[in-house]
């Protein structure tokens, strides 16, 4: 009966942590997002590097906003995160980058592309449950 005890305690502290973290990660994107969104105003103009980058962290708060929603976090938000990235990356160093290099980049989105497709099917074709909260149709 003790380690019973025991585990929901531990599982209590993780999820603290786990909850502290989360609010640590909303506070940094908020910061981040502002210092955009400064940087954009004293700059005085708008490049597609810049709102790309808004872009990442509106993923951001999307995927921690889904999180806190449903308690589960849909392997695709990272991937989506991932392709905005690198697309920023071609965006910003497209002048210094070798052709290899940006053929990789390039197929590195198409992967992930593939990926999530690979991921959406697997989870329309077929569905898991590990609860009554889980409904594949929310992924």
């Amino acid at each position: 009966m003790q380690p019973n005890k025991f585990s929901k305690m531990g599982q209590h502290g993780i999820g603290f942590i786990e909850q502290a973290m989360l609010v640590f990660i909303t506070l940094a994107t908020i910061v981040a997002t502002g210092q955009a969104m400064v940087h954009i105003w004293v700059a005085g103009a708008v490049t597609v590097a810049d709102l790309l980058l808004l872009f990442l962290y509106l993923e951001i708060l999307t995927m921690l906003n889904h999180y806190l929603g449903s308690g589960n976090l849909p392997v695709r938000y990272p991937l989506y995160i991932g392709i905005i990235a690198l697309a920023r990356y071609l965006v910003l160093d497209i002048k210094e980058l070798e052709a290899w290099r940006i053929f990789a980049v390039s197929a590195s989105v198409l992967l992930i592309a593939v990926a999530i497709l690979v991921v959406r099917y697997g989870h329309v074709k077929f569905p898991y449950s590990d609860g009554p909260e889980q409904d594949h149709h929310s992924r």
